[in-house]
């Protein structure tokens, strides 16, 4: 994957509609997806060479994503906050230029506030997945 403009990965927020359209929910200016698998370890006392032996699908994955920036608007700000307030897990869209598109339900385990008294006042997101999510490769 060549380098990509770290402005490019996009975070949007489902409607909940059928069928369900996406809006961008701020202007992040930092944003990061992670991806992890728990592994299973099943080493024994025969295991070849004394090499740690893992079992492959058995872990449980989960994704975070985390972002901040501002509000482009108050329907977005106001659409975060009663997600966060109802603790609904929604479907989000994580767009990353050059590796593809992963959607699912996440809910959102941080959101924060903040401003400085010369500076705009800024806002940071953490989600947590909630569910199965899926992965579209880009091209």
């Amino acid at each position: 994957m060549p380098a990509q403009k770290g402005k490019d990965l996009l975070l949007k927020l489902g409607d909940g509609e059928t069928p369900e359209s996406f809006s961008v929910i701020g202007g992040l200016r930092t944003k990061s997806l992670s991806l992890n698998a728990q592994t299973v370890d099943v080493t024994h006392s025969q295991s070849s060479g004394g090499w740690r032996e893992l079992l492959a699908g058995a872990g449980v994955r989960q994704a975070s994503v985390s972002g901040a920036g501002v509000f482009l608007n108050d329907a977005a700000a106001a659409e975060a906050r009663s997600v966060f307030f109802s603790n609904e897990a929604r479907n989000w869209r994580v767009i990353v230029p050059g590796f593809g598109t992963i959607e699912g339900a996440f809910l959102i385990a941080n959101l924060d506030y903040a401003g400085e008294h010369d500076r705009e006042a800024s806002m940071s997101l953490a989600l947590e997945s909630a569910g199965a999510l899926s992965f579209t490769a880009e091209g």
